[in-house]
């Protein structure tokens, strides 16, 4: 049985109230860049980034090698703004940074808005 998490990806107890549990992303295996960045927009537009971190993880892992930076510097980012949610600015800054590093050097995949993603890195490296 998978453990229950809370809308940012906490870890709750087995019995927790209804009410605290959020659905878990689907695994899969493989999931196209368009399908990875609408469903991890979505989510985001939820206000659940530990969601669309594991949305791009998943695209990370089967994406092609050529590919591999852009999709880890937005599973990052989605870590960077589940450290904001979560009350922790430190390690949010942190992977913000790493994040922009990585993604001003990837080969952007479209249909990543990159200017969209990196403003939001800039703002979370600066808090």
């Amino acid at each position: 049985m998978t453990r229950p998490r809370d809308r940012y990806g906490r870890p709750l107890a087995l019995d927790a109230p209804a009410h605290q549990i959020v659905a878990t992303v689907p695994e899969r295996d493989d999931i196209s860049s368009a399908t990875a960045w609408d469903e991890a927009t979505s989510y985001l537009n939820q206000d659940l980034p530990f969601h669309a971190h594991e949305v791009f993880e998943q695209r990370w892992r089967c994406c092609p090698p050529g590919e591999r930076d852009c999709w880890r510097a937005l599973a990052q980012w989605g870590a960077a703004l589940t450290h904001q949610a979560r009350g922790n600015p430190k390690g949010s800054r942190e992977v913000a940074a790493r994040a922009i590093e990585l993604l001003g050097g990837c080969e952007i995949v479209d249909p990543i808005d990159v200017e969209l993603v990196m403003a939001s890195l800039k703002d979370l490296a600066a808090k």
